[in-house]
């Protein structure tokens, strides 16, 4: 795996997104915006000439991958456990219905803490499911896997060796990446990952939305 990069890609804006509703295992597809940033994005990823790619199951992920390979003129496969993290009772719900129903949890979630909720998955939980998928794949040079801005953290963390209960990285935009490089090391060990680029993505593919508090999460649009 020397040498190895590996981009994890941030699927396109949903409706849910600019409605800042907590989206987990729920399926809500791609709106307008979400196609215009994946077209987007597929001329970039192109360019990187990607060897693999690999997308989450959900339609929002799948949609962006499916563009992205059309564009780039590259097959791609899914993998259920590049999913986003589960949230269990959070899930279709706005941040602020979840502020007025869950007030404890929401602000342990606000301050930073590795929140878990009913029926819904911790960081570890989501980066062990991530990083089994990953070592299942085969060894190129550029591997591309389409996923959520949680799972994309989660899975960093990991890789990066990173406390789960940290978040140094800023939250993934919509149809944005972060590029991890494995570092060469001794035959038998492990990769050693460094980040070679974070939040890397087209100009125009970043659309404001309303204010919130930044989710440690790594995502402040409610994709989780």
């Amino acid at each position: 795996m020397t040498g190895r990069r590996l981009v994890l890609l941030r699927h396109g804006r949903t409706a849910w997104n600019a409605e800042r509703r907590f989206q987990g295992h729920l399926d809500p597809p791609l709106d307008e915006v979400g196609r215009a940033q994946a077209y987007e994005v597929g001329a970039l990823v192109a360019a990187m000439r990607p060897d693999l790619m690999v997308s989450s199951t959900l339609s929002r992920a799948v949609q962006t991958a499916g563009i992205v390979a059309d564009v780039a003129g590259l097959p791609f496969t899914t993998d259920v456990r590049f999913r986003e993290r589960g949230l269990g009772h959070w899930e279709g719900h706005t941040l602020d219905e979840v502020a007025a129903a869950y007030p404890e949890e929401y602000g342990e979630w606000a301050a930073g803490q590795d929140v878990e909720r009913r029926g819904g998955e911790t960081r570890d939980e989501v980066a062990h499911r991530s990083l089994a998928a990953l070592a299942e794949l085969p060894e190129v040079p550029l591997t591309v896997v389409v996923t959520h801005g949680a799972t994309a953290m989660s899975t960093a963390n990991a890789l990066l060796g990173i406390a789960q209960r940290t978040h140094p990285l800023a939250p993934l935009a919509n149809c944005h990446w972060t590029e991890l490089v494995a570092e060469p090391v001794p035959a038998g060990r492990p990769p050693r990952w460094r980040v070679r680029g974070h939040n890397l993505g087209a100009p125009g593919a970043v659309v404001p939305l309303p204010t919130h508090p930044v989710s440690a999460d790594g995502t402040t649009d409610a994709d989780a």
